[in-house]
């Protein structure tokens, strides 16, 4: 009798687990990619947008989301290209062609650059996390840059680190792409302030080295008021060190790809980086979006990743990526994703709209309002870029 129950108990079960195994079935999975530095000196600064993305994945599957009907589970793949422009276009075909991915963000110019070489023709829509403006003035149909232009900081950084410090400035950039074209900007600017002068152009590897000592040996030595530097947070954080230990006493100005935050953690706090002007950290952003953002992230990952703006930036556009899918009916038509992305961003919830965002034009660029950072007696103040240009 016992036996027969038993029996019976796993013939009754058979139906309801096939139904569940048919569920899984008509779920379809939505590989979104992402090619970016996991290893190296990069690595913080691609994690942190791998984790944005992956953070708004995992509430989007909490939503059991559709498209056109039918339901969706998204998944990220990401993959490590080391900062190399041709690493990523391996990594994005293998993404496309293996992964049947219409989506792949990337955080760095290069990349985006070599992925825009096929990208139309191989029907995918790169999410290129570079402020360089220069990426949308393509021409290419398939390309939006979640982030404002660095313009909107070249001018501000310029004029108010002219005024506060002095004259000259040392400039001591990575020499990446994404650098090299922000050092362009910011010495073209320099260059027309009234008796301004640049004293050394040393740019560095900081994607390759932890010994920054000669470079900054040789642009001390010039004596400026201020030094220009830039690259993602951590050896960033080794060039301000060394600089300091060297006995340099003045000003920074700071591509926004570095982070104030990021950096005080290297150096033990802010003391090193008195009289620094960058990207306001978004823990110190009071809009709805930043400060939901915030909170969240600190939960999923921890007091030892802060929030940046690239992992929140990113984050707000995985959400919009998923909405334009919807509204567009397709998870794999990238055209008619790329169509559907300004209304996506229009109609983001203000808790998931960590920049503020409001628009994407044809070219790709994201609109959103953008706040700096200056270290002034060990701490950091909240600057727009209007109080910024004064």
């Amino acid at each position: 009798m016992t036996n027969f129950r038993n029996v019976f108990k796993c013939l009754v079960a058979i139906p309801f687990t096939f139904g569940l195994i048919n569920a899984v079935w008509a779920q379809e999975v939505v590989k979104i990619g992402y090619t970016g530095p996991l290893s190296g000196g990069g690595a913080l600064y691609g994690k942190n947008v791998a984790s944005g993305v992956e953070l708004a994945i995992n509430e989007i599957n909490l939503k059991n989301p559709e498209v056109a009907g039918k339901k969706v589970k998204f998944e990220l793949v990401a993959l490590d290209d080391k900062y190399s422009p041709a690493e990523a276009a391996i990594n994005a075909r293998r993404l496309v062609q293996q992964d049947k991915a219409a989506v792949i963000f990337i955080p760095h110019t290069g990349g985006v650059y070599a992925l825009q070489a096929f990208n139309e023709r191989e029907n995918f829509m790169i999410m290129g996390y570079t402020s360089v403006p220069q990426i949308t003035e393509v021409g290419n149909k398939l390309t939006v840059r979640p982030v404002p232009s660095f313009n909107v900081f070249v001018g501000p950084f310029a004029n108010h680190q002219f005024k506060k410090y002095g004259k000259s400035v040392g400039l001591l950039p990575g020499d990446h792409e994404y650098a090299k074209l922000w050092t362009e900007a910011f010495t073209a600017k320099w260059e027309k302030l009234p008796g301004a002068t640049i004293t050394s152009r040393n740019p560095m590897s900081y994607n390759k080295s932890a010994d920054f000592y000669s470079g900054v040996s040789k642009v001390l030595a010039t004596k400026p008021n201020l030094l220009f530097v830039g690259g993602p947070s951590e050896p960033t954080a080794l060039v301000i060190k060394q600089s300091r230990e060297l006995g340099f006493k003045g000003g920074f100005i700071l591509m926004e790809q570095c982070k104030l935050d990021e950096m005080a953690i290297v150096l033990g706090g802010y003391s090193a980086l008195e009289g620094s002007m960058g990207v306001l950290p978004i823990k110190m952003d009071d809009r709805i979006g930043a400060k939901a953002f915030s909170t969240k992230y600190l939960k999923a990952y921890g007091p030892d990743r802060p929030p940046t703006q690239e992992s929140s930036y990113n984050y707000t556009f995985m959400h919009a990526v998923a909405l334009a899918m919807q509204l567009s009916g397709s998870t794999t038509d990238a055209l008619a994703i790329r169509a559907k992305m300004n209304e996506a961003v229009s109609k983001i919830p203000k808790d998931l709209n960590s920049g503020s965002f409001t628009a994407v034009d044809q070219a790709g660029n994201s609109d959103s309002e953008v706040f700096i950072g200056l270290v002034e007696n060990g701490v950091i103040n909240k600057l727009t870029v209007a109080e910024a240009n004064k």
